[in-house]
């Protein structure tokens, strides 16, 4: 029964081929890519400094080392007093969720906050979507109704496809009624981390939520800098009508987000852009208030967006991105405000770009491995492997990101199956000439030659052996009297069934001579009683021709009668010929003598007939008849041979 069945084990390990790169592609895609994102984006993006329009006030350990944390709001209202009143600030941004009054502290800290922002109209502050549902669905409701009269952006969607606003939030994070009223402009502080480990690459620029979507609090300051609230949606792009800003966005679990293009980080520092201690700031209004030389001259923020966040010991805003472990969250959101201003963002290839790599590294590598000899198939596929990890480092360079590892693992993939695949061809094929072959040659012979399929050449041994001849008697007369396919016929299944006797004895037949079979015993297959297992595979040939006579008498065929004989001796063994046409055989006098000892068959009327140095080995084995002093032809003297009756009880 055959194992393979071409085109169906071809079929098969296709689709077995198939099935693996959509595994090997989603273990890839998920686990392997993203590593290989960040080294290439520290490495070939990650490479310019950030926009020197955009600040950042931080909350620092210095700060804290003046006043303990958390901290009176009157604090955050002086950092903004300070923007307000002396600065020319375009934007602030408040990088900070407020969800609730300080009771610990006296109204009046509060109050002195709200108020600060109040008179600010270039004020935004920070909010989040959250997946839990309100406490008072209720009052939620009605939050969420005046939320979106008072936030809402105006937004034209002009999506045909993936143009779904399915929400992934239940509820907002909600401002306590005096900010809510002291606010002009609000934005989300959602960031895209990614869901298996937990590192920053994408941006969130608009979430869903209830039907609508609510600008990033980046975005909504990059609107708010350019006096516009009106962006268009489109199939590919968040577009600002105004100015003409394309961001390159992507649906992801019913918010638009997009790439995060990241910056070159300040030496020694966790920032990307400049930045400055709040405690500074603060002091700097108090001596402004007083008439006195301010530590920071507000001239350092004039015509620049501002952003006020936290990031110091035990109040960290920090999350692993694709250039820091722990990036400052306040400088995430200028990163990404720095993306729309410098109208520059990472963009991703489409799905079918991607798909259309992988499956024609795909195809050229199973032709290059069909093709190619071993070695240089490997050299070649390697080559290609690394010409395309440099093709995808020139695309990062250029802000393209492709799949990177994905298409080198199922390269891989490919690679393994395409040499399995061949290898399982060629040994279907090594085996299909093995079977051949073994038809003209001794499937012993044909073992021999595989094993020593490295060191086949002329020459070989001498050995011991027993060699056996048996001959067709009349076989020219009848051939005569029926067609050669009658004659062919009758040959053939004559040597069908002595071939599985001869194979029974540990014997290998050598060669067909005509109607006569020539057979050696001892070699190639080791055995020590090869003289025995010849003389009773003889007898057990002359038994199987008593039964085929039968059955050829029965069908109306010719009778036919064999002679055997054998002879026992030293002989050369091994490979003969030349470098190009070698042939495995057995030379020498012994051969020539078993052959001439059963042509004395005809002469004796025997079956029969074995030679002395045979008979040495099988007289307790078998009945014989002496003849005595027989004259072979090319022996100087005479010999006796002997008659083989039967084999002894």
């Amino acid at each position: 029964m055959k194992i393979f069945k071409g085109k169906t084990f071809f079929i098969k390990s296709i689709f077995l081929h198939i099935f693996l790169v959509f595994i090997i592609a989603f273990i890839s895609i998920n686990f392997w890519e993203n590593p290989i994102y960040d080294m290439l984006i520290n490495s070939t993006s990650a490479i310019k400094e950030g926009s020197k329009d955009i600040s950042l006030i931080v909350i620092d350990n210095k700060s804290l080392d003046t006043y303990r944390w958390p901290w009176a709001r009157s604090l955050y209202g002086e950092i903004f007093e300070y923007l307000n009143k002396y600065t020319n600030a375009k934007v602030v941004i408040f990088d900070s969720v407020l969800s609730n009054l300080d009771k610990e502290r006296p109204a009046e800290s509060d109050n002195y906050f709200f108020k600060t922002v109040k008179k600010s109209d270039n004020f935004i502050g920070g909010y989040m979507a959250q997946r839990t549902q309100y406490e008072d669905i209720n009052l939620g409701s009605q939050y969420d109704k005046d939320f979106n009269k008072k936030f809402a952006i105006d937004i034209t969607d002009k999506r045909t496809k993936n143009n779904s606003r399915f929400s992934n939030y239940n509820s907002l994070t909600m401002f306590p009624k005096p900010y809510f009223d002291a606010q002009k402009y609000a934005g989300s502080v959602n960031l895209g981390t990614n869901a298996i480990d937990g590192v920053l690459r994408e941006s969130t620029d608009l979430i869903g939520y209830n039907d609508n979507y609510y600008p990033s609090l980046a975005l909504r300051a990059y609107l708010l800098a350019n006096n516009t609230d009106k962006i268009t949606l489109t199939n590919k792009y968040i577009i600002v009508d105004k100015t003409g800003l394309k961001i390159p966005a992507f649906q992801k679990k019913g918010d638009i987000r997009h790439k995060i293009k990241f910056y070159k980080l300040y030496e020694n520092s966790e920032y990307s852009h400049q930045n400055y201690s709040a405690i500074d700031i603060i002091q700097s209004n108090r001596l402004l208030n007083n008439g006195q030389k301010p530590i920071i001259n507000p001239s350092e923020f004039n015509n620049k967006i501002v952003l006020v966040g936290a990031n110091a010991l035990g109040v960290e805003d920090a999350l692993e991105t694709s250039i820091s472990l722990k990036h400052p969250g306040v400088d995430i959101q200028a990163t990404i405000l720095n993306n729309f201003i410098d109208n520059e963002y990472l963009v991703k290839f489409a799905n079918w770009q991607n798909i259309s790599i992988i499956i024609l590294l795909c195809i050229i590598t199973f032709a290059i491995i069909r093709f190619l000899a071993f070695i240089p198939s490997l050299i070649t596929l390697i080559g290609i492997a690394i010409l395309y990890f440099i093709f995808c480092i020139v695309c990062f360079k250029h802000n393209l990101i492709p799949y990177v590892i994905t298409p080198l693992a199922v390269q891989l993939s490919t690679m393994i199956f395409g040499y399995s695949y061949r290898f399982i061809l060629e040994g279907r094929n090594k085996e299909k000439i093995k079977n051949a072959m073994g038809k003209y040659l001794s499937q012993d012979i044909m073992k021999n030659v595989v094993q020593n399929i490295d060191d086949i050449k002329l020459g070989g041994k001498k050995a011991n052996v027993t060699v056996l001849f048996a001959d067709i008697r009349g076989f020219t007369s009848m051939s005569e009297k029926m067609s050669a396919e009658e004659v062919s016929v009758i040959l053939n299944e004559y040597f069908s069934e002595i071939e599985p006797i001869i194979t029974k004895y540990n014997g290998v037949i050598n060669k067909f001579i005509g109607d006569a079979v020539m057979a050696i015993f001892g070699e190639p297959i080791q055995d020590i009683n090869h003289p025995q297992n010849a003389v009773k595979c003889a007898c057990e040939m002359l038994k199987k021709v008593d039964q085929l006579q039968e059955k050829w008498l029965f069908e109306g065929k010719p009778k036919i009668e064999i002679g055997i004989g054998i002879n026992t001796g030293e002989a050369f063994v091994g490979n003969i010929g030349s470098e190009k046409r070698l042939e495995y055989t057995v030379i020498g006098d012994m051969v020539n003598l078993a052959s001439r000892i059963e042509s004395y068959n005809k002469v004796y009327k025997t079956n029969m007939l074995i030679s002395s140095s045979t008979y040495s080995y099988v007289s307790e084995l078998v009945d014989v008849i002496k003849i005595a002093d027989v004259t072979i032809r090319g022996k100087a003297k005479k010999m006796d041979i002997y008659e083989v009756l039967r084999l002894s009880d």
